[in-house]
């Protein structure tokens, strides 16, 4: 079963817990492997820098597969990608914008 991250005091909260539709802001990824709960967490936070999930970038949960609702398709920039939740726990998100929560 993977870990999900409650929402902390300033608001974010992880990129696993978002469901289809729902729209963030990446502030941070976590790189401690404790954090992510096994051993490569700084392996799969490398990945997704490099393919674009870096702070302030505009992430969307565009589908989930059910049941279970995992893998989830996640838009982040001009592109499409498919994160096992396992994975997503370590992309923190914000509301889209200063004004709002999470859509």
């Amino acid at each position: 079963m993977t870990a999900e991250l409650p929402p902390n005091a300033a608001g974010d909260r992880s990129l696993a817990t978002l469901h289809k539709g729902e729209v963030g802001v990446v502030t941070r990824l976590l790189g401690d492997d404790a954090e992510m709960g096994d051993g490569t967490g700084a392996t799969v936070v490398m990945r997704l820098l490099e393919i674009g999930f870096v702070p302030g970038e505009r992430v969307e949960v565009v589908a989930e597969v059910r049941p279970g609702g995992d893998p989830i398709a996640v838009r982040v920039g001009g592109s499409c990608f498919a994160l096992r939740r396992q994975e997503a726990v370590a992309v923190m998100v914000g509301p889209p914008d200063a004004g709002g929560g999470l859509a």
